[in-house]
């Protein structure tokens, strides 16, 4: 499949890169690594990456704004996106060939072409491995592409200490550093936090609940984020905190925004997704999102997630 791609990518003259909605740091990782990839490797090529911009992830890469009439005739690439509905600017459906690249299962095969590897910590390393494949082939990784990479791997495995990460990982993320780019001032704003996030994660520390079965919830109205100045993204950053208490299995996020709630699903074992999928999202085994929009339906995810516990 890479070598089909390369093709692709060598054959049409414009290719414009996307990612899914509410992006991450291996969203903007994958999406701007490649782009910038493509565009030292290519420079006669009009290479793009677009979509809404998330203000907090400015400091990795910024995207670009181009007219409808640009997509006709291009090389469509989605980068990290599982579902075909969470790919951000619905414009990719006017470009000529639509090529997927992900590691999330691949429970909605969108598109003409489809490199998947559920194996891979991240799409950042799926397009590092991209560049090995096609580096005697004329792919060149300039600095710019390697921070992003490294920052897309960094955030999807945790610093590394999620379970996705493997022996492969560590060796692409040693190349990476070989590479020319400031790793300390990228980890400053990968982890720096606002005060009123730091303040939001105290009250995550005093508030959550957690049952006898090891389920844990948060909840996170949005009078709970204005009375912190926190926007619903913002807190989303805060899914991970209970990773670190003894005892529980897995947990789940509610953060309300103005026109539904977030579900934000992680487990230390029990396999989440599935329950992910029943309320309109999907992800990972141990790291996946939905959405409800009703207090009430949150009941309703909350005892298929003690099942689950209970069951592992």
């Amino acid at each position: 499949m890479k070598e089909q791609i390369l093709e692709l990518i060598k054959q049409y003259d414009t290719i414009i890169i996307h990612r899914h909605v509410r992006p991450d740091p291996d969203a903007y990782g994958s999406q701007g690594g490649l782009a910038e990839m493509l565009k030292a490797s290519f420079p006669d090529k009009n290479v793009y990456a677009v979509g809404l911009e998330e203000e907090t992830l400015h400091y990795l890469n910024r995207l670009d704004s181009i007219e409808d009439e640009v997509f006709g005739g291009a090389l469509i690439i989605v980068c990290d996106t599982a579902n075909e509905e969470r790919i951000c600017d619905r414009r990719y459906k006017l470009g000529d060939k639509l090529v997927k690249i992900d590691h999330h299962p691949n429970e909605d095969a969108y598109g003409d072409h489809l490199w998947i590897d559920t194996t891979a910590s991240s799409v950042s390393e799926m397009i590092y491995e991209f560049y090995q494949f096609g580096k005697d082939k004329g792919l060149v990784l300039p600095d710019r592409a390697a921070r992003l990479l490294f920052a897309g791997i960094v955030g999807d495995t945790g610093r590394f200490l999620y379970p996705s990460t493997t022996q492969k990982t560590f060796d692409i993320a040693g190349e990476l550093i070989r590479l020319e780019f400031d790793r300390n001032d990228l980890f400053n704003k990968m982890y720096e936090v606002d005060p009123s996030v730091l303040k939001l994660h105290g009250y995550v520390l005093q508030n959550f609940v957690m049952d006898e079965d090891g389920c844990g919830q948060m909840i996170m109205s949005r009078e709970i984020l204005e009375q912190h100045g926190v926007i619903p993204s913002e807190a989303s950053l805060l899914v991970s905190t209970l990773g670190n208490v003894k005892g529980i299995k897995a947990w789940v996020f509610f953060i309300e925004e103005d026109d539904q709630i977030r579900v934000r699903l992680r487990s230390k074992g029990p396999v989440i997704n599935t329950i992910a999928k029943k309320y309109n999202g999907g992800g990972h085994p141990l790291a996946a999102g939905a959405s409800i929009y009703s207090w009430e339906e949150k009941e309703e995810v909350l005892r298929d997630l003690r099942q689950v516990c209970r069951e592992y």
